[in-house]
């Protein structure tokens, strides 16, 4: 490069480069879209778990505003309360919404 091209030249900041292995990528720490998605490492109580939030208040595809709960709160038939990961426990959940929905014969309400 010549003198003349080296004047002209315009050095711009950049952000560090995350291919340099020095800190563990986004896969190797875990993390989903959503930070309010993240499992907490440490144990919650159910209270605690209820007020996490994943999505707040923000617009959904028909411009409403919503807020979704990161954590389900359900009642065990023990009585115990039960806090569902609305990710990981999405299996569980869609189980309980059944049950909601069916007599004690088994005919689905509507």
């Amino acid at each position: 490069m010549t003198e003349k091209n080296q004047e002209n030249q315009i050095n711009q900041p950049v952000s560090e480069n995350w291919d340099s292995g020095e800190e563990p990528n986004v896969k190797e720490r875990n993390l989903t879209a959503n930070p309010g998605d993240r499992i907490a490492d440490e144990s919650k109580s159910v209270e605690d778990k209820a007020q996490q939030l994943a999505v707040d208040d923000v617009p959904d595809i028909t411009g409403d505003r919503i807020t979704v709960p990161t954590y389900f709160v359900v009642d065990e038939p023990d009585g115990e309360k039960k806090a569902l990961h609305h990710v990981k426990d999405a299996e569980e959940i869609s189980d309980v919404i059944r049950q909601a929905r069916v007599d004690e014969n088994g005919n689905r309400i509507w």
